[in-house]
This record gives C-alpha cells, sequence and structure tokens, in this order.
C-alpha cells in the first residue's frame, strides 16, 4: 500500500527516539524492549534493535552492564548516558513543537469541501 511506503522512513526515523525513551524509563534489555514495542507502530525485532543498540552506544547514548540471570546466561541491560538523557530532552522537546505545529496547521479535510 502507497501509504506503508510513505510511512516506513518515517517510523525508522522515530524509532530512535522510542528506544531512548523505553530506555530512559528504567535499566531493560532486549526482550524487554522488544516486548514493549509489539503490538505498535514500533513492532521490530532484533535483527533491527541491535544495530540500533550499537550505533546509540558508539553515540555515548546508551550504555550497558551485565547482570546475572536465574534463568540462564548473565543479560545485558541497557540505560541512558547522561548524553542519552539530553539527547532524550532534545527530541522530547522536539516533538512537542512538531505536535503544535501540526495542531496549529490544521488537520487536512477529507470528502466534498463546501464553499
Amino acid at each position: 500500500m502507497l501509504i506503508d511506503t510513505k510511512l516506513a522512513p518515517l517510523r525508522k526515523g522515530l524509532l530512535e527516539f522510542v528506544v531512548l525513551r523505553i530506555v530512559g524509563g528504567d535499566q531493560v534489555y532486549v526482550p524487554d524492549i522488544l516486548k514493549r514495542l509489539a503490538g505498535t507502530e514500533f513492532a521490530t525485532q532484533e535483527g533491527t534493535l541491535y544495530p540500533l543498540l550499537s550505533k546509540l552506544r558508539r553515540e555515548q547514548l546508551v550504555d550497558y552492564e551485565w547482570r546475572e540471570s536465574e534463568l540462564g546466561p548473565p543479560r545485558k541491560y541497557y540505560r541512558l548516558t547522561e548524553a542519552g538523557l539530553q539527547q532524550l530532552a532534545l527530541l522530547e522537546d522536539y516533538w512537542q513543537r512538531i505536535n503544535q505545529t501540526l495542531t496549529r496547521l490544521g488537520s487536512v479535510q477529507t470528502g466534498n469541501s463546501h464553499t
């Protein structure tokens, strides 16, 4: 469908923001993140999430620590760094401004227009 083709890049671009929000809420590991994303517009797979987390780590926005698990091998838990917290705050502010702009510009009217 054409709308999916147009929205896919937007969803991909917003995924970083969404992941920062999830990691900013608490220390989480990848299956937790995937569960939070499941059933949303941002549902994704490990093959997308791990490279994104690696990118965020290279940019020093997230870090991780290994924790022992009673259910198996140690788990890697992600958290935001100070730079990640600052980046998230900037993205939150920008998101608010975008929403205000869209509201101010009004909504698209569908159907027949009456003059």
